[in-house]
């Protein structure tokens, strides 16, 4: 067995990509709120938070793929390539695993239908779109379950502040939208 496949090397990438990850998509929901909240300033123009959304989505799934291959790679724990993509199959902490192939198998249909809205249409492209509420606190729980870094403060703490920005985002959302609905 050589040292690349078992070691703190990968077991190390697995969890700097997990945490780049939860970032990421915490700044893309943050994103994509603005932008349905038609959120834009003189010195931030509306296109620059869809574009800036997009572009955050799609490098999400790089961190996620880095994140599922080393996961995957290492051999520590073995955990089948089809355990990203198939909810609960893992020997391995089967349930808090499937809740991370929940959430991957949501972002990949968030990300194919997004490259296809003109072909999709605005309004089936929204309700897959709605997913997203979904994702994020799934990939959330995937963390805090799997994580091996749950219990230490900083990551513990960056948790929270994610989970209180999108909480507060997302109040946001929904008041705005009832206030505007009562005007």
């Amino acid at each position: 067995m050589s040292s690349l496949s078992h070691g703190p090397a990968l077991w190390y990438a697995t969890r700097a990509t997990g945490l780049v990850t939860l970032l990421l998509l915490t700044a893309s929901v943050l994103l994509g709120l603005l932008t349905t909240g038609r959120f834009a300033m003189a010195s931030w123009p509306r296109f620059l938070t869809v574009g800036l959304h997009r572009n955050l989505s799609l490098l999400i799934l790089v961190f996620l793929a880095l994140h599922v291959g080393t996961t995957v790679a290492d051999t520590f724990v073995s955990i089948p390539l089809t355990a990203a993509f198939i909810p609960f199959t893992s020997s391995y902490k089967a349930f808090w695993l499937g809740l991370g192939a929940v959430a991957l198998d949501l972002l990949i249909a968030l990300v194919a239908t997004s490259l296809i809205r003109n072909r999709l249409g605005l309004r089936a492209w929204r309700w897959v779109h709605w997913a997203a509420y979904v994702c994020w606190p799934v990939a959330l729980a995937h963390g805090l379950g799997t994580g091996t870094d749950r219990n230490t403060i900083w990551v513990f703490a960056l948790t929270i502040a994610c989970g209180a920005l999108v909480t507060g985002a997302v109040t946001w959302r929904f008041v705005s939208t009832a206030r505007a609905g009562a005007r």
